[in-house]
């Protein structure tokens, strides 16, 4: 059994009040909040081993080292990647998506080559591209969307990659319209013209089983702080062979093998994309949110989301004026094309009135472009608003939701 209220005690802060009403926390696809389990682990590696990790061959190092390498087994376990070697630690995913852009780029493509987006994107697998365009010269093209927030058809895909096409990047999930993207199918496709794949993970990893070695991706970068773990620290999956044909993306300690005043030898992969001392604590506090994730069941998780996200859009479709972006909730089989997002709009009630009205009720949303403009001009609209869910979010929290909308619907 899925006890949702027995999982809610492991996160203190949802016990809160905002403004004298019970905190409903709704904006889990910005940041998660964090088990207790995470907390501990984080504190008690601070009062207990810190040290620099890597480079000492005192106790606390070693331990500290341990830790952090255990933690990179633990990522490589739950994404299914064949080896560690395959797991480089980054700040998040916009610094993953930035390692890829900027080496990729350099050692890969000329001017005129071409990366392919989509037009769901977050900004984080935009501007890198298009700061690599303006130095280097490369085009940045971007697959369209249907009315209902899904890509086009496997035909039109095709369609869109040419003989210049060096990379496709795209969202396995949407953070605006929820929409889980066939990226199976595009990475087949894909390869079937040569052409690498790398896979935005953020707002799939807390929600779904990922295994790169079925999906066959080239690249996936994911963050912790989405995830129940903490902030500052993300993850970077590459096959092997890319990793080793990718020139560092930063210099400086650690991730050098000889240094002299006439050359300078690297270290092979992951190391060599790791420049300075890593964020060790956080891949220990990482590391112990994919534990509790895995205690609680993926499978489990994702189901009791889509059943959210289900009664979500039913609730809300109750309420004169209410338009949701992005695909009804569909599920086939073992996949499903929406998960854990809403985002819409009311009438003309602007999205910034919305939620700072929900936020006096005690209601966190998010509202805004959510760093999605191209998006938002898609869609015709300036913003939205964004209820987004994660494993301790339960139907009352929605009854609530779908309440303060009833009430801010009156006040206008």
């Amino acid at each position: 059994m899925y006890d949702v209220q027995k999982l809610r005690e492991d996160f203190p802060i949802l016990q809160r009040e905002v403004y004298g009403k019970p905190l409903v926390y709704l904006d889990n696809a910005a940041t998660t909040q964090k088990p207790l389990c995470v907390l501990d682990a984080m504190r008690e590696e601070y009062l207990n081993v810190n040290a620099n990790v890597h480079r000492g061959v005192h106790y606390l190092s070693q331990q500290a080292t341990d830790l952090h390498e255990a933690a990179r087994e633990k990522v490589r376990a739950f994404v299914n990647a064949r080896k560690t070697e395959e797991i480089v630690f980054t700040r998040g995913t916009t610094e993953a998506i930035n390692l890829v852009a900027q080496t990729f780029c350099e050692s890969q493509m000329q001017a005129g080559d071409e990366v392919l987006v989509t037009d769901m994107e977050h900004h984080s697998n935009i501007v890198p591209w298009q700061l690599q365009a303006q130095k280097r010269g490369i085009v940045v093209r971007h697959l369209p969307i249907t009315d209902d927030g899904c890509l086009v058809c496997r035909d039109s895909v095709a369609a869109y990659m040419t003989e210049r096409t060096r990379l496709v990047s795209l969202a396995h999930v949407s953070n605006v319209l929820g929409t889980v993207n066939p990226v199976k199918d595009i990475i087949r496709l894909a390869h079937e013209h040569g052409i690498p794949v790398l896979v935005d993970a953020a707002q799939s990893a807390p929600h779904m089983k990922i295994d790169v070695q079925d999906l066959d991706c080239d690249f996936l970068a994911f963050s912790g702080h989405k995830m129940y773990g903490p902030t500052g620290i993300g993850v970077l999956y590459g096959k092997e062979e890319w990793l080793d044909r990718l020139p560092p993306y930063q210099g400086g300690g650690e991730m050098i093998d000889k240094v002299s005043w006439e050359k300078t030898t690297f270290e092979r992969p992951p190391l060599k994309f790791e420049a300075g001392t890593p964020d060790y604590v956080a891949t220990h506090g990482l590391a112990t949110a994919i534990d509790y994730l895995n205690s609680v069941g993926l499978d489990s998780i994702e189901a009791h989301e889509q059943e959210l996200t289900r009664y979500c859009m039913e609730q809300l479709q109750t309420i004169d004026g209410m338009t949701i972006y992005g695909p009804r909730l569909v599920v086939g089989g073992s996949a499903a094309n929406k998960d854990a997002v809403v985002s819409f709009n009311v009438g003309s009630i602007h999205h910034l009135d919305m939620g700072t009205l929900l936020d006096r009720l005690g209601i966190a949303v998010r509202t805004g472009h959510h760093c999605a403009h191209p998006l938002m001009d898609r869609l015709g609209v300036t913003g939205t608003v964004r209820a987004s869910f994660a494993l301790y979010n339960t139907k009352e929290e929605i009854d609530a939701l779908v309440a303060g909308i009833r009430r801010v619907v009156q006040m206008f």
